[in-house]
């Protein structure tokens, strides 16, 4: 797709959202390398998603339903009640003083406040910024000061399988800590939990939101930020991703017909969370965008109560598409290895199921595809990203599957492979993975206050495009193959592995759920992989057998060049809370390097398990900035 062709495909895409004044630039290139799209158009999110299929008589379709397992709750909302809610807790924001373009930290559970109280701030051009609930306190703080928030918005508590996690003490604590702390805070009271409140600061929820008038939309510019949302991936500082208003819209409208082939009143179930970037794009606002309706679920993929509730849910609710993380299907697979549970759900809503977020290693969709009978369908994207680069994509047509790739260049985004000085590799190559500028609408035009930082960080290793930070390969038919993170790209004696590929042929073996591979020092080779493997529920073969044979099958599969002498069985995996595993932190563990935990980590404790498992000491130094938090539970 050559310019003018790009710029064609968004200029009739634009034509999908109501405008309060029509773009009459689609492409603005003043600023280059810093591209905006749709710069002289005004709009307002919050009236796409909501007003105008309200308008058009579409109130009484159910806009969101919340499902519960935790609370054993089901509700059913529809869009002129979620638009009535918006309204006046928008209403609300304005009686606090919180204007256009103030900062709003949401810090909520997966409840339908949280998409109220990101509607509400669309709504009046607030900018919000959700943070996990459940973050640390000093990690919730810096994420406050970084944006220089003037309100908070929280619950009393967010409610575990097994335990409730109390937010309103660790909210008070960040407050502490900020150099700018929130003038007020709203704090939705769940009756699992009351929390303690502060006078004179904080407010209950359900009193602002009674009491309050409701609240137009207010006219932005195309360009005006929507949201930051807080990135580190699975190393490095937090950055501030901004995603503007009217490219937003776009893409989110052109995604959700065109790669997850849904149109309006179709169910689109996003198996995430708010806190990650799935939960804004294709939980809050892409389905409402669309005329859809969006599933907002509470409970995990296995132990709310079993491992059968996506299937549960996609029965009950008649699911048409859902997009859910390689890891929720690999925990479901270690429970029900033989794939017994969809036997007894019927699941013939569901038409297509998209995985991202983690490498899905072929075994993983082979066996997804077996159990439920459709396309499953790996995709790859990033928060930088916004929306899918690389994908299959139902609303144009399935082309083949080839396992192993996460699909072609979707329209708009030119992926390509380039070598260390930034020229395009041939076929079958692999090196790093970067995006031809301009990215298309709906990707990060900077981050928070920094352009500089986002040039840096993402434009000037290779000029002229975007560093995706992944290592792959792109097929002879344009397939592209994403193997690892370029910091999971391994030099074992002089040759660069990839440890994706090595975590294929571990994740092949018929008692493995899960593996991860990652590269340790090693002073004869300069490094060598070692594999950890979790393996499927109710095993009764030993553990070293298992591990024997998973070494054989690589030295077989690859070859005596990838050095792959060593597979350790463990319990659980290190993962963030969106599914990802922390290779990097694992590597920097094994090694005996100074390294933080990620404040995305799901579960501190299994770093301990895995210490033990591997043999390993308490790292005599420990860096300065990992909370005291995860200080004790990991190293005490």
């Amino acid at each position: 797709m050559n310019m003018q062709e790009n710029i064609a495909l968004w200029e009739k895409a634009a034509k999908a959202i109501d405008w309060f004044h029509s773009p009459t630039i689609t492409l603005d290139d003043s600023r280059a390398p810093l591209y905006r799209w749709f710069s002289d158009g005004q709009c307002n999110t919050s009236y796409n998603c909501l007003d105008r299929h309200v308008a058009a008589g579409r109130g009484d379709q159910t806009a969101l339903i919340y499902d519960s397992p935790v609370t054993d709750c089901v509700e059913h909302i529809t869009y002129a009640q979620l638009l009535k809610r918006v309204e006046h807790f928008a209403g609300a924001l304005k009686a606090l003083g919180i204007e256009k373009g103030d900062r709003v930290v949401i810090y909520m559970p997966m409840v339908p406040e949280a998409a109220v109280a990101m509607q509400a701030c669309a709504r009046i051009g607030a900018v919000h910024s959700v943070v996990f609930g459940g973050f640390a306190a000093n990690e919730l703080a810096s994420r406050i000061d970084d944006c220089e928030a003037k309100l908070v918005i929280s619950a009393s508590c967010g409610i575990e399988p097994t335990r409730l996690i109390a937010y309103k003490p660790l909210l008070d604590e960040a407050i502490e800590y900020c150099k700018y702390p929130p003038e007020k805070c709203i704090i939705l009271q769940r009756p699992q939990l009351q929390a303690d409140m502060q006078a004179g600061r904080d407010l209950d929820w359900h009193e602002c939101e009674s009491t309050a008038k409701p609240a137009e939309c207010a006219v932005l510019q195309a360009t005006d930020p929507l949201y930051i949302i807080y990135t580190s991936g699975t190393t490095g500082n937090p950055k501030g991703v901004i995603r503007d208003n009217g490219s937003h819209l776009v893409a989110m409208d052109w995604s959700l017909e065109n790669i997850y082939g849904i149109d309006p009143g179709d169910v689109f179930w996003a198996a995430s969370d708010i806190g990650w970037v799935v939960g804004h794009s294709y939980i809050v606002y892409g389905p409402l965008v669309r005329g859809a309706t969006a599933l907002m679920f509470e409970g995990k993929p296995v132990g709310t109560p079993d491992a059968f509730s996506y299937w549960r849910l996609i029965e009950r609710h008649k699911v048409k598409a859902m997009f859910t993380a390689p890891t929720a299907i690999r925990a479901i697979k270690q429970q029900d290895p033989e794939g017994h549970g969809p036997e007894d759900f019927d699941l013939s809503s569901l038409q297509n199921l998209f995985l991202a977020g983690e490498r899905a290693d072929p075994d993983t969709i082979q066996w997804a595809e077996k159990q439920l009978n459709i396309p499953v369908i790996d995709h790859w994207w990033q928060t930088e990203l916004g929306w899918p680069a690389v994908a299959n994509c139902a609303g144009r047509g399935l082309f083949p599957v080839k396992y192993g790739s996460s699909g072609k260049c979707v329209p708009g985004f030119d992926v390509v492979v380039l070598d260390e000085a930034g020229d395009t590799l041939p076929a079958g190559e692999m090196g790093a993975l970067a995006i031809r500028l301009p990215l298309p609408p709906g990707t990060l035009p900077s981050l928070w206050k920094n352009d500089q930082g986002f040039i840096d960080k993402y434009l000037s290793r290779y000029p002229g495009f975007y560093n995706a930070g992944d290592a792959g390969y792109i097929d002879e038919d344009g397939y592209v193959f994403i193997m690892s993170r370029t910091d999971d790209v391994i030099n074992v004696a002089g040759h660069r592995l990839s440890t994706g590929r090595m975590e294929e042929v571990l994740a092949a073996h018929h008692d493995v759920a899960e593996c991860a591979v990652f590269g340790v020092n090693d002073a004869m080779k300069g490094q060598v992989p070692v594999g950890l493997l979790v393996l499927n529920a109710g095993l009764e073969r030993s553990s070293e057998d298992v591990e024997k044979e998973a070494v054989a099958m690589v030295r077989e599969q690859i070859g005596a060049v990838a050095c792959f002498k060593r597979a350790v069985v463990v319990k659980r995996l290190p993962k963030t809370r969106s599914g990802k595993i922390l290779r990097a932190t694992l590597q920097k563990m094994v090694n005996g390097d100074v390294f933080k935990i990620p404040a995305t980590i799901d579960d501190p404790l299994i770093l301990d398990e895995i210490s033990e498992s591997l043999g390993l000491s308490v790292p005599e130094h420990i860096d300065d900035d990992i909370p005291e938090y995860y200080l004790r539970s990991v190293f005490m």
